[in-house]
């Protein structure tokens, strides 16, 4: 070519080469190739060998088949292209015949249409190429109409069309529709969008994972409580009938808390809270004095029975020397009396249950044993005088006794009652025992033993007071010696011996010590007035005393004394 550029070879290039001063048949194109009509498929771009050379202006003879066809001639006019000065040979001879690829018609750019497809040729043998097919030198866009397309050629342009490098880079094996040149990956699998849809997976998997773990952790708390996803049912013995023993606890509850009270007492000075129990089924009912002792002479007493339901009370009679009170309910019916029992009987060891309104939650039931019988204490004295100072030969309990069990009942296996619940022994003041202190139970509470409780509330019912066993002495109470010493003076300079008393009729005199009373040792002047106390007017008594280092024993009938 003028231009000097080489032509280019879309074929591998055989080894033998024609000579240059062969004919060019320039009639039909390039060879006696087909035409490259627009509806025409041109030879397949494969090189088959043969045997030998075959003329390079005449196909090779294809068995089966006569001699084709000469082209027709073009029409006259100046030729297509340059001469080739470099006399570049002929295509070879056709070989066997292969059917080209179908052809694609995409639009070209600049909206230029692709002509419609004519009726194809009857299928014809592929040419047999001796040698590398030669390409013809390019030429500029407007002297090259036609490309060769690696097989068909297809019209891109007409004469003075500008074609673009877009179809240069078009590929026949695409998909039809779709974009000549797509620079990149193919649509949808962008580097972005990838990223997204990974995004939303990771999120969407996350998420899952979240209501999973919600939800198994909600079944395994359930499972973890529950025991399993089944109803749970534990066994449990049937209902029973709700009899228990007479003797045991709840058998003695049973039988005695009807029979249990609970005092709310107030006066203008100061209000309080005891138990008591009924004595009869006339409403009389004995409890402390210290629990009534609040009301005075016009306050008001309320009692408030087991099944809840209250009444008004009046006060029968107190006595201030054995700590004991009675009142009296009116119109009420049906009440149960509790039954008394002998405390004479009680033994050390013994069950006891003790029933009452500690701290004001009544019917509180308690239980324990005797600790100990006739335990000399001394309690109240908040006045001073001792006019309030009872003494009692108690009986000792370490069932639990706090400020409110006051008056009520201390009862046996056959719940009778066997002594009345009075005092405890404080933990926090160490100076004896007292009477409605603020201080808990420390398993030392002591009670009235019935007998002397039974005989002083016949005589509060009866009289509206109390008599107290006398022996007609007055004691020092400074004495520290061993035993119960008689004084030297009585009240208001009298004589310490009563004239005409039960002690005077004993001979006993001035200055004399008391070591026993009916056989059990005396340490001091309370121990003896408890003693004394624990009997009635009347009964017949021995003692044992000392004078001048000598021991003497007497025998004395005891006298009474009203108390207050």
């Amino acid at each position: 070519m003028d231009d000097g550029r080489q032509a280019k070879w879309w074929s591998r290039p055989a080894t033998g080469r024609p000579g240059r001063d062969e004919p060019e048949n320039r009639a039909g194109g390039e060879g006696d190739a087909p035409s490259l009509r627009p509806d025409t498929p041109g030879p397949t771009d494969t090189t088959a060998p043969t045997d030998s050379p075959a003329p390079a202006n005449s196909p090779a003879p294809v068995a089966g088949q006569g001699p084709q066809e000469p082209a027709p001639s073009r029409p006259a006019g100046p030729p297509l292209h340059e001469p080739d000065v470099y006399s570049t040979p002929p295509y070879g001879g056709p070989g066997p015949w292969a059917p080209a690829p179908p052809v694609q018609r995409p639009t070209p750019a600049h909206g230029t249409p692709v002509p419609p497809q004519a009726a194809p040729l009857p299928p014809q043998p592929s040419p047999v190429l001796s040698q590398a097919t030669p390409v013809p030198p390019q030429t500029s866009p407007e002297q090259a109409p036609y490309v060769t397309t690696g097989g068909a050629g297809v019209p891109l342009a007409g004469p003075g069309e500008q074609r673009t490098s877009q179809w240069l880079q078009y590929d026949p094996w695409g998909a039809p529709g779709q974009p000549l040149t797509q620079v990149g990956p193919p649509a949808g699998t962008e580097p972005g969008s990838r990223k997204n849809r990974r995004g939303g997976a990771f999120a969407g998997m996350l998420l899952l994972a979240l209501v999973a773990s919600g939800i198994g952790g909600g079944v395994g708390a359930y499972v973890e409580r529950t025991g399993g996803l089944t109803t749970v049912e534990l066994p449990q013995a049937s209902h029973d009938n709700g009899d228990r023993a007479p003797e045991s606890v709840a058998g003695i509850a049973a039988s005695a808390l009807p029979s249990v009270v609970t005092l709310h007492v107030s006066g203008t000075a100061e209000s309080g809270t005891g138990t008591g129990f009924v004595l009869d089924a006339r409403g009389h009912i004995l409890t402390n004095n210290h629990v009534v002792a609040p009301a005075g002479s016009s306050g008001d007493i309320t009692v408030t029975f087991s099944s809840g339901e209250t009444a008004a009370a009046e006060l029968v009679g107190k006595d201030s020397g054995y700590d004991l009170a009675v009142v009296r309910v009116k119109g009420v019916s049906g009440l149960k009396p509790l039954p008394l029992g002998n405390s004479d009987n009680v033994r050390v060891g013994d069950p006891v249950v003790a029933i009452g309104a500690p701290f004001d939650l009544s019917n509180t039931v308690t239980s324990g044993i005797i600790s100990a019988k006739q335990r000399p204490i001394t309690a109240g004295g908040e006045k001073g005088d001792g006019s309030d100072i009872s003494y009692v030969d108690a009986l000792q309990t370490d069932a639990p006794i706090n400020p409110g069990n006051s008056g009520g009942p201390l009862v046996d296996t056959q719940a009778h009652v066997i002594g009345i619940n009075s005092a405890i022994r404080a933990a926090d003041s160490g100076k004896g025992t007292e009477r409605g202190g603020q201080s808990g139970s420390i398993g030392l509470g002591f009670a009235i033993p019935i007998n002397q409780g039974k005989r002083v509330a016949e005589e509060l019912i009866n009289t509206g007071k109390a008599t107290h066993p006398v022996i007609g002495v007055t004691l020092d109470m400074k004495f520290t010696g061993d035993g119960a010493k008689v004084g030297e003076k009585g009240p208001e300079d009298g004589p310490a011996v009563t004239k005409g008393g039960p002690a005077a009729k004993a001979g006993i005199r001035s200055g004399d010590v008391i070591t026993e009373v009916q056989g059990q040792r005396v340490h001091s002047g309370e121990e003896l007035i408890v003693k004394i106390r624990a009997h009635r007017p009347g009964d017949r008594l021995e003692l044992r005393l000392t004078r001048g280092g000598e021991e003497r024993s007497v025998t004395l009938t005891l006298g009474s004394a009203s108390g207050t």
